[in-house]
């Protein structure tokens, strides 16, 4: 017999609304329960709406006002880092999970294919950032066939298009989220984020760069951790992928590479250019940024729903 668990979305702009589509498309463990706006006249609650989904645009607090929020188990947090601290006070007073889309990052950084498995039991998970999960996995794959990795550097250029109100007021946030997540789940020993939002027309899909600098990593060894990297993100978001070739950069002992507050490098500079296609349930397939987004919460919270709440297929 087949258990699902039902689920909260709050921010009913693009990643709320995607993410609502996945679920109600594609889970075989969760079920969408409400889908929450501060805008009354917003395309993702007109959506759900239609689709049956219960919504409001009272915020979180008119949704624990509603018979809906005492069959929740699960809330997924699409809105602002700065509101997410207040529904994270509110979901923990109900005893509610959280899987929060925001770079707020009170919960514990997850990368489903580096760390999920470590943070399954935590009360509120973070996503890290769109950037973010497109590209630790990529430092994490260099990482782990090197002796260190003094520094990593990742720019994510996403469509204009694909970035609503809360993705533009996170900026900041994203900054300093994914810089941090480089480093704690990358394991570089200091990283850097650089977001790009691209006007062109037609919109461009999205696309990372990832440079990192490995001390001890054999140019053969890194070239198949990283494959074997995409080739697991690809399990959950398909239009994942190497752009071109890997490119190695080497630097010995008559040429080290010099960075700040570092003493001369011997090792190998590492470039990887990625593609992100999306799905297209919501927006177009050019906004890959929300794809990897959403799947990435999606793939955790039913995780969490089969652990934790003994969901069932």
């Amino acid at each position: 017999m087949s258990k699902k668990i039902k689920v909260a979305i709050l921010g009913s702009g693009n990643i709320g609304t995607d993410l609502m589509i996945k679920v109600m498309r594609h889970s075989d463990v969760l079920e969408m329960g409400a889908l929450v706006g501060i805008d009354p006249d917003s395309d993702g609650l007109a959506r759900a709406q239609r689709l049956n989904v219960a919504t409001s645009h009272d915020g979180l607090i008119g949704l624990t006002k509603m018979p809906i929020w005492n069959e929740i188990d699960i809330v997924f947090d699409a809105t602002s880092a700065g509101a997410h601290k207040i529904h994270h006070e509110i979901c923990m007073q109900y005893g509610k999970q959280m899987v929060d889309l925001t770079p707020a990052a009170i919960g514990p950084y997850c990368v489903p294919v580096v760390n999920m498995e470590e943070h399954l039991k935590e009360p509120n998970v973070n996503m890290v950032t769109c950037g973010g999960q497109a590209t630790i996995p990529i430092v994490h794959a260099v990482r782990r066939v090197s002796e260190r990795v003094p520094y990593a550097e990742i720019v994510a250029s996403i469509s204009s298009k694909s970035a609503g109100p809360g993705t533009r007021a996170n900026i900041d946030e994203f900054t300093e989220t994914t810089s941090k997540g480089i480093e704690l789940v990358g394991g570089a020993d200091k990283g850097k984020a650089i977001i790009v939002m691209n006007p062109a027309e037609p919109p461009l899909l999205m696309r990372d760069t990832v440079y990192a600098f490995s001390v001890g990593g054999k140019r053969e060894d890194i070239e198949q951790s990283v494959k074997e990297m995409v080739a697991d993100i690809q399990s959950y978001v398909p239009g994942y992928r190497l752009k071109q070739e890997i490119q190695f950069e080497s630097f010995g002992d008559n040429n080290p590479l010099r960075m700040p507050g570092e003493d001369p490098q011997v090792g190998t500079k590492v470039s990887v250019f990625l593609e992100v296609e999306g799905a297209a349930h919501y927006l177009p397939a050019y906004a890959g940024n929300l794809d990897i987004m959403t799947a990435a919460g999606m793939a955790t919270a039913e995780k969490i729903a089969r652990l934790k709440y003994g969901a069932v297929a």
